[in-house]
């Protein structure tokens, strides 16, 4: 949350993510060093808990063998993510689709064998390990670009006009006003894309009318399938084994009930 202010002016719902990107870090260097900092920390920080839980006798007791999903019924189910690799399906978005750029950065995708709550804390923490590697390189990326950017007028009207553009130019003014104020026109169209999220795939399908605003919209959440495999995952477990499963499931009730 630290970092999420102080790129965006804002602890929660900011608007900085919109078409056209982010458009300025005020503090480039000061956040690059504070998240690399972070990074090298958590690395250590990973080390602990797992040096804290893997090896221990009651942490063991309570994950493995309970929660069991194989290989078929998480293909099966439309399980993904985590909820998928753990069962020993290799899938993942970000290696097949290589979007947003993960074309340029190296990283492992841990996979398990049984498919118990064990598999699933197991693959959980290696991928702490894969998304700090990940936000290295990043980092590293970011420091490298930043020099080679270009300013330029945008003609489809999406990206918004710099500030000493809007000092000099009316076009630039009138360009930023009608932006913010009416946002862009989409043409008639539907799309539906997806990502992979921390709990899974994570989908939005969109339909546009010619206007300023979504005709229809409908999101996608991966919870939404893992809870419906609950059933299968607690038959012949004890009535304890459920607050596990759920914990490995990584429900969050607010995107399924929506």
């Amino acid at each position: 949350m630290e970092f999420y202010e102080s790129v965006s002016g804002a602890r929660m719902h900011a608007a900085f993510i919109r078409p056209g990107g982010v458009n300025s870090w005020l503090n480039f260097e000061t956040v690059m060093r504070d998240i690399y900092l972070f990074i090298v920390d958590f690395f250590k920080r990973v080390d602990e808990y797992e040096d804290m839980l893997t090896i221990n006798r009651v942490w063991n007791d309570r994950l493995r063998n309970v929660g069991i999903v194989l290989y078929d019924q998480a293909l099966t189910w439309g399980f993904t993510g985590v909820m998928l690799r753990a069962s020993g399906v290799n899938w993942d978005l970000r290696l097949i689709e290589k979007y947003d750029g993960y074309n340029l950065v190296d990283f492992f995708i841990p996979i398990g064998f049984i498919g118990d709550c064990f598999d699933r804390y197991k693959v959980r923490m290696e991928e702490m390990r894969q998304s700090s590697s990940i936000i290295y390189s990043v980092l590293e990326l970011l420091y490298y670009f930043r020099f080679a950017q270009q300013n330029y007028v945008n003609n489809f009207k999406v990206v918004p006009p710099t500030r000493p553009w809007m000092k000099f130019s009316m076009e630039s003014m009138i360009h930023h006003f009608k932006l913010y104020s009416e946002g862009f026109f989409v043409k008639k169209e539907d799309t539906y894309s997806v990502v992979e999220a921390p709990k899974g795939e994570f989908g939005v399908y969109l339909v546009s009318n010619d206007t300023n605003r979504p005709y229809r919209c409908r999101i996608k959440a991966p919870g939404f399938l893992h809870l419906q495999g609950l059933d299968i995952m607690c038959k012949n477990s004890l009535l304890a084994d459920l607050v596990t499963i759920i914990g490995t499931q990584d429900i969050v009730f607010g995107e399924i009930d929506r």
